[in-house]
């Protein structure tokens, strides 16, 4: 009985998160497989406990197999993460002595430093066109577009992908994003369904007018998006990923390129040339400027490269004894 309470706990606070928290489905599936875990745990202990008798002893050896199956640090963390809010929210119907999250945590991981292109790098790989295509043509105009804004206003790909031309609400449609032409701003819906306006760069402007040109020989059943496939349909971030890195390999970008290059190349370049932190945060959507803080890194790397290819005293003398 326990096990079939447990499930259903676990459906409910899903259910919370969804209609009330009003988190992405795709967020809602990575909590839902994330407690999965729990339940499974839950299911192995003999005993079978309901999840309101589980205990930090529990949860501590939950975490170390985890760990000795492989998941690395922030894997285990970000499942912690899930059970933490899982159990606040289950205090609030059921008695919980305290949260038995609450003082575990994960291993240490690394904090690799994200991957950015050099300036010329970027500036290549958004207004290049793809050797052997014609550039013309409606699926370039459109992969021009979504690069270019790519790099110009640092969005994540769910964002770029979420895009209508115009605000809609109708029926049970409302747009997540839209162009604002006027303005050369987009608004977009990013984490925590908070919504932002970015500005949109020249370049970029004149590659998404050059796209909308040609749109309408695409549209066939959603009016809506912003960028389609050739079929009319919205583009998916899994497409867009394809066609972005398909088109660096042909251009001989010695980089494994993806859309997230191009957010981490807008932000260390932008906070190279301007020092400012808090616009970036905003750019990017970021809720703690501590996520922002990861491109300083970025500046102190570029300079220790600069020191080490110019000092004399950074140098090693081959005739040294």
């Amino acid at each position: 009985m326990s096990s079939e309470n447990n499930r259903a706990h676990v459906a409910r606070y899903l259910e919370h998160l969804e209609k009330q928290r009003k988190l992405s489905l795709h967020t809602v599936r990575n909590y839902g497989r994330d407690l999965g875990d729990l339940l499974a745990f839950a299911e192995a202990i003999p005993s079978k406990p309901a999840l309101n008798a589980i205990t930090q002893f529990h949860i501590r050896k939950l975490a170390a197999q985890m760990h000795a199956q492989g998941l690395n640090g922030r894997s285990i963390a970000r499942k912690l993460s899930a059970c933490r809010g899982f159990f606040d929210w289950l205090a609030e119907s059921e008695t919980i002595a305290a949260n038995p999250v609450d003082g575990v945590k994960a291993p240490k991981r690394d904090k690799p430093l994200p991957k950015a292109l050099s300036p010329d790098d970027a500036v290549r790989v958004v207004s290049e066109s793809r050797p052997g295509r014609d550039a013309q043509s409606a699926s370039e105009l459109c992969n021009r577009a979504m690069f270019e804004l790519l790099y110009s206003s640092g969005l994540r790909v769910s964002e770029l992908a979420g895009l209508d031309v115009h605000y809609a609400k109708e029926d049970r449609y409302e747009s997540a994003g839209w162009l604002h032409v006027e303005d050369h701003e987009v608004e977009v819906t990013g984490k925590g369904s908070k919504r932002r306006r970015v500005p949109v760069g020249q370049p970029a402007m004149q590659a998404i007018a050059a796209w909308l040109a040609v749109r309408d020989t695409l549209v066939k059943l959603d009016p809506h998006p912003l960028f389609l496939t050739e079929r009319g349909t919205r583009m998916s971030p899994r497409v867009i990923q394809l066609r972005l890195k398909a088109h660096a390999q042909a251009l001989g970008i010695p980089a494994n390129v993806h859309p997230h290059v191009l957010r981490h190349s807008f932000a260390s370049h932008v906070l190279q040339s301007s020092g400012d932190l808090r616009a970036v945060q905003e750019m990017l959507g970021h809720a703690s400027i501590a996520a922002t803080q990861v491109y300083t890194s970025l500046d102190f790397q570029r300079l220790a490269q600069v020191y080490d290819a110019a000092h004399p005293r950074a140098k090693k003398s081959t005739t040294e004894k």
